[in-house]
């Protein structure tokens, strides 16, 4: 049984506003080291929640002794070098999605988790919301039937602001983008809650602002998606007999913030809303939703409670649970594995916008 978890932050973006904050409030854990691609970032991290070590140079953190989880939350084209070296000191790891920036990359990194024998995580921390932790309880104990559609809406109006300065979300070539950056997470909630995966898919990807200004002040071309719209069919599993699904994802619709999954069976529909929770339908025509009442948990401080705060903050002790006792599974969490396969769906998308026409996976 290790006494305390030592964990090593590499990056200060999402780290810094979620991840620190949840694990410090983790008994077991420690942030021994932060590193950042920028010194002064990782410095005022460090300053600001106590960590002895930054860095610079995130190999410095990988490489202590006293890490035992690396957090890689850096652009996706950074991943696969990361985990790999990590993976090489036999760290255990949980990773940003997207996991990486095709479907070799996640192989490769698949490949090396399996034989380091570690606990190596994607941070799909949505499946730790109380409410979709219910839902999946629900639909395996038979409360819609079989499932025949589902359904994801998400807006975020915040990327429609063109004044926005040009960074690596707005690169292709960095792994930027809605696709990437949410889809994944819709793709994988939809294999997770329904036990299966994506089979086919049609996509089209779309750039509503096109230029941002860059750091030096000229015009640069935007190359990433804002907007991802999805037509999908499932394989065939326990829930699921020819079942379709639609996927809207913007990252520029206006005036709110919207993320909501329906799921509608031969026996009735759910539904879970952004902060987990969740409303159930009967196959009666006009019989409205009713809410199911769940714990919604607790949002972090000082970030937007767009529910994946929440998610975190249930996700952060059991990781670091999982690592203290020795064991290199975590249940409901979301492996390389599960990150390959979202992958897999990813590259599907990007051909299928390429070619204008569906594609089918594997």
């Amino acid at each position: 049984m290790t006494q305390t978890v030592g964990i090593g932050i590499i990056g200060t973006g999402f780290a810094r506003g979620v991840q620190i904050p949840a694990f410090k409030a983790c008994k077991g854990a420690e942030i021994v080291s932060v590193a950042s691609h920028g010194l002064e970032n990782a410095r005022s991290t460090a300053e600001e929640f106590g960590i002895a070590h930054f860095t610079d140079d995130w190999r410095e953190t990988v490489a202590r002794t006293d890490v035992d989880l690396v957090c890689i939350t850096t652009p996706p084209k950074l991943h696969r070098e990361m985990a790999l070296a990590a993976l090489e000191h036999r760290k255990h790891i949980l990773c940003e999605k997207p996991m990486a920036m095709n479907v070799a990359e996640a192989r490769e990194m698949t490949d090396a988790a399996e034989n380091a024998g570690v606990l190596a995580l994607i941070d799909h921390e949505l499946r730790f919301l109380p409410g979709r932790q219910h839902a999946y309880k629900l639909l395996r104990e038979g409360a819609i039937g079989t499932v025949r559609h589902v359904r994801c809406h998400f807006q975020a109006p915040h990327r429609g602001d063109p004044s926005l300065p040009w960074n690596w979300w707005s690169d292709e070539s960095q792994g930027g983008g809605a696709l990437g950056a949410i889809g994944s997470h819709v793709i994988d909630s939809f294999n997770w809650l329904l036990g299966t995966g994506i089979s086919t898919v049609f996509c089209q990807l779309e750039r509503h602002i096109k230029e941002r200004t860059g750091p030096d002040g000229s015009s640069r071309a935007v190359t990433a998606d804002d907007e991802s719209l999805m037509i999908v069919r499932f394989t065939e599993g326990d829930l699921t007999k020819d079942t379709t699904g639609i996927i809207s994802i913007s990252m520029s619709e206006y005036p709110d913030y919207r993320h909501r999954v329906e799921f509608y069976g031969s026996a009735g529909s759910l539904a879970v809303e952004s902060h987990g929770e969740l409303f159930i339908a009967e196959t009666v025509a006009g019989s409205g939703w009713k809410e199911i009442e769940v714990d919604f948990g607790r949002p972090i401080a000082g970030v937007p409670d767009t529910g994946f705060s929440r998610a975190f903050a249930e996700f952060a002790p059991q990781i670091i649970e999982a690592i203290a006792g020795e064991r290199t599974h975590l249940e409901n969490a979301a492996t390389f594995a599960d990150g390959l396969k979202v992958q897999h769906v990813l590259d599907a998308a990007r051909e299928s916008d390429r070619k204008k026409q569906a594609v089918r996976i594997g």
